[in-house]
């Protein structure tokens, strides 16, 4: 029998160990944030695609730039502002957390939207508007107008760092994951979420551009500043009642360390027999990260799990030094970034294509006819992008509730394709797409009058474009909603605010590709039988161009095939035949 002593001692020792074990209780307040995020999210989207879907044309006619030099300007801007969610993801999960990440990030929105108005109410800050002399006798902003107007976009740069990672993954920080009401809260979530970032654009690029194109930019970028204002006010308001995340460490340290810890053991051997069974493997108890399965691909990082005798291992059973051992675990959650990989890249040239309606596709509303009955009112032409938003707005219900339907009858599998055979569908359409813009680049000049000075209006009416919109629309449909779902379910659970800021590097890197292609299309085309991307469309072969990005879009569709093809959906692991998964199956049926 137990003496009072050792009970007394046992006691203790439960209920240190209780208030060790034990995590502080988290009040979920679901339903009640959302309000405050929704606010805050339907503001700032309001106020950032105000500002940004209308920029290009702000560029040409109030900053007196040519379109090569817009189109450039905007690649840059564009590419670094996609390419500045990976970093904020980093910052955010490593040191300050999403909600100090969006709050400053806000912040700098604002301060850069503020500037960017300034550029049009104060005279100094921008050059003269052009006479009616035409192109040739415009004046071009000043060193110090262009710095003033790049700071403005640096602001805005590190504000879409900070937003675009945390703004989804933070709303749902705020139901409890572990219950099926909190489940539904997340669903609801992103549909509402998708919703106002839908409504905020079709605004945006019909009543704000409106405002900037026929009533005064001053006032038409005033708005969305003074919106992004409202959205911090609403943001801050919630404050009190929100969940907020410590950060945890970048799930991006874990993928350095393996690499490193590999190249470290590159000399050592695997075990022949049992690999799975041989090599060091730790899973924290509170991870959220289901657990993989042994693979033999990519074998060389493997590596990383060989335990040696220099090697320590904490009291918890975790290594000492993770940049020298790291977990089968861990080793086989970088293996799934490595496999996403290939795929994310033919995403980069189906983004290249896209950019074409939001650049040249507006280059062709402004040399065609825009006006709704003759005489009548004249369209804007950014406002055209409505189109392609309605054809994606209207293209997913339909899917949903009568394709998918249909298709699931055929295929036997509940989401009727897999999600690889719609970002196939995606890429096929944007070539089609092209090929119909060239189509219609073609017409358009045939209508337009020649052996004018500037740049002439075709009597072509602007609503030709509708179908290359309407198609680009649906290859959004297909491939971007496809592509944001194959990585949140492809990468490892801890890194959902990684795969997010995959899908804006993706756009990032196109947004580059594109300006070094009209870069250089433009340099070699401009002598000899005629620019392509003549200042003047009427002069040019903007068609040639679009036939050229098909061609590079029909060959990024075949590199898409047999990555797809050869793909290993996550969790299909050698050591366990059961987890196989149906889909990764039927894809290599499919291509």
């Amino acid at each position: 029998m137990e003496s009072e002593g050792e009970i007394r001692a046992l006691t203790m020792e439960a209920e240190t160990s209780s208030s060790v074990n034990e995590q502080p209780t988290i009040k979920y307040r679901g339903i009640k944030a959302m309000p405050y995020i929704l606010g805050n999210e339907t503001f700032e989207k309001l106020g950032a695609m105000g500002t940004a879907s209308n920029l290009f044309v702000f560029l040409m006619q109030f900053f007196n730039l040519k379109h090569i030099t817009a189109i450039k300007v905007m690649s840059v801007f564009g590419g670094t502002a996609n390419f500045a969610p990976l970093i904020g993801a980093f910052l955010s999960d490593t040191y300050f957390g999403r909600y100090k990440t969006i709050g400053f990030a806000s912040i700098c929105s604002v301060l850069g939207m503020t500037m960017l108005t300034l550029t049009t109410i104060i005279d100094k800050l921008h050059p003269p508007s052009c006479q009616m002399g035409g192109v040739a006798t415009c004046v071009g902003p000043s060193p110090m107008q262009l710095t003033f107007l790049f700071a403005s976009f640096g602001f805005l740069i590190i504000g879409a760092g900070g937003i675009r990672p945390c703004n989804l993954a933070f709303g749902a920080d705020q139901f409890n994951p572990n219950t099926e009401a909190g489940k539904r809260g997340v669903s609801s979530f992103i549909n509402w979420y998708n919703f106002t970032f839908t409504l905020a654009l079709m605004v945006s690029v019909t009543l704000l551009v409106h405002i900037q194109s026929n009533v005064s930019w001053s006032i038409g970028l005033g708005i969305p500043t003074c919106l992004m204002l409202v959205s911090i006010i609403i943001f801050f308001m919630g404050s009190r009642i929100y969940v907020k995340v410590k950060p945890e460490g970048s799930p991006l340290t874990s993928v350095a360390q393996v690499l490193v810890a590999a190249i470290r053991n590159r000399r050592l051997k695997l075990p022949v027999d049992d690999a799975h069974l041989r090599l060091f493997n730790y899973v924290p108890c509170n991870s959220i990260v289901s657990t993989l399965p042994y693979t033999e691909h990519l074998r060389f990082l493997n590596k990383a799990a060989i335990l040696t005798s220099e090697d320590q291992i904490n009291i918890d059973g975790s290594p000492a030094n993770p940049w020298k051992l790291c977990s089968i675990q861990t080793v086989e959650e970088v293996k799934c970034v490595m496999r996403v990989l290939p795929i994310w890249a033919s995403a980069i040239l189906y983004h290249v294509a896209i950019n074409q309606q939001a650049s040249f596709g507006v280059l062709q509303a402004l040399q065609a006819d825009r006006h709704v009955r003759n005489g009548g009112y004249e369209i804007p032409s950014a406002s055209f992008a409505v189109f392609q938003m309605i054809s994606l707005t209207i293209w997913i219900p339909i899917y949903d509730r009568i394709v998918v339907p249909l298709l699931r009858k055929l295929t036997g599998r509940e989401g009727g394709l897999t999600l690889l055979q719609r970002m196939g569908a995606g890429l096929f359409l944007t070539t089609m797409a092209l090929l119909v813009s060239a189509t219609v680049e073609e017409y358009r000049k045939n209508l337009a009058p020649t052996n004018t000075n500037g740049s002439a209006i075709s009597s072509m009416s602007a609503f030709w474009l509708v179908p290359q919109l309407a198609i680009t629309g649906l290859a959004e449909g297909f491939n971007s909603v496809g592509q944001m779902e194959f990585y949140y379910q492809q990468l490892p659970e801890n890194m959902r605010s990684v795969a997010g800021a995959f899908y804006f590097c993706g756009m990032a890197t196109a947004s580059f590709v594109d300006g070094l292609l009209v870069s250089l299309v433009h340099e070699k085309t401009k002598g000899g039988s005629g620019d392509w991307l003549a200042e003047d469309l009427n002069k040019g072969k903007l068609e040639y161009y679009y036939y050229l990005i098909a061609m590079l879009g029909a060959l990024n569709f075949g590199y898409f095939l047999v990555c797809a093809y050869w793909y290993r959906y996550k969790g299909d692991g050698e050591t366990n035949v059961q987890l196989r998964t149906q889909e990764s199956r039927s894809d290599k049926d499919f291509f």
